[in-house]
């Protein structure tokens, strides 16, 4: 016998008792899609570079300018300082590497010093050598001869142990001189050099411009460069009256015044200028230098007697108040 159909009420009813009768079972949400990372430019990054940098060379000038100025309450007010304090490097040689090694790598300036030293050629003469600091940097393909000046015999020898270490397959023409630059210094050719190289040197020395003619007077005539990297006045009222508030103390204890005013020397010298750029807020100089055509040699005391005529010096236009 068939059996009579369900009732679509009946089945609904069996249908819902079923589920209800199932156990709970989780089914978790599928995962929302993570965003996209946010992509940084390479060009923004390139621009942390120097950023960084900067702040930190601005900070380590900062703690060494505190450093100083909290050292200048310890001087006695009166206490007088000669201009001459060219000894000091006498005293201060076995620790002067290590004095001004970190504020130097700091303020850039063994940048600097590669840079400009990768610029010498022919005959070199360097003056004011100090330790050597430059030593490291020379392109010795590019030199014919190299002659070391400084008045400080130990600062002298430690430059020539430099010299042994970094370039021992270099020494039949590399000639060490214990003397001042102000004296007459011999170069290998009647011509005299290729190229001067000076860092660090006026400062050090009580008649800059007198040096600077003398290096004039040694250096070629036709081709011959003159290579300077020193400090000096700042670009900003503030900045200098700080050098001058510290220059004695700084000069007594290392032998050098910061606070001269490079462009006056270089334009009272009768050098002419070939390029000038200044850095760490205009207190490193990088002048680039060559004797001034028709400029004749200054007479010597002996030559004005014999009644020699003596050739003024042409006054030249301040080029270096734009940078003052």
């Amino acid at each position: 016998m068939s059996q009579p159909p369900k009732s679509k009420h009946t089945t609904g009813q069996t249908q819902q008792k079923s589920a209800s009768s199932r156990p709970f079972q989780y089914r978790p949400r599928p995962p929302k899609s993570a965003p996209n990372p946010i992509q940084t430019p390479a060009y923004s990054r390139s621009r942390r570079v120097p950023l960084i940098l900067a702040g930190v060379t601005v900070f380590g000038i900062s703690c060494y300018g505190v450093l100083v100025y909290t050292s200048l309450s310890r001087l006695p007010l009166a206490q007088a300082v000669p201009a001459d304090v060219s000894d000091r490097y006498d005293e201060n040689a076995a620790s002067f590497d290590s004095d001004v090694n970190t504020i130097e790598k700091l303020a850039g300036i063994n940048k600097r010093r590669k840079e400009l030293t990768k610029l010498a050629k022919g005959d070199i003469l360097e003056v004011s050598v100090g330790t050597g600091r430059n030593i490291p940097y020379y392109p010795l393909k590019e030199c014919k001869s190299i002659t070391m000046v400084d008045q400080s015999s130990p600062m002298l020898a430690i430059a020539k142990r430099k010299w042994k270490d970094e370039h021992p397959e270099y020494s039949r023409r590399i000639f060490f001189r214990n003397q001042s630059a102000l004296d007459p210094i011999p170069s290998p050719s009647p011509e005299g050099f290729d190229t001067v190289i000076q860092t660090m040197g006026l400062c050090s020395t009580p008649e800059p411009e007198a040096l600077l003619r003398n290096l004039g007077a040694i250096t070629k005539k036709d081709g011959g460069q003159i290579l300077l990297l020193e400090h000096g006045k700042s670009h900003y009222g503030w900045l200098n009256d700080y050098l001058d508030k510290t220059a004695p103390m700084h000069a007594d204890k290392h032998g050098c015044w910061w606070n001269k005013d490079i462009g006056k020397i270089v334009e009272d010298s009768g050098l002419e200028v070939v390029k000038i750029k200044r850095h760490n807020f205009g207190t490193t100089w990088w002048v680039e230098l060559k004797p001034r055509k028709g400029m004749k040699k200054e007479a010597s005391p002996i030559e004005e007697a014999a009644g020699q005529e003596v050739v003024p010096q042409v006054a030249q236009k301040r080029w270096w108040g734009v940078w003052s």
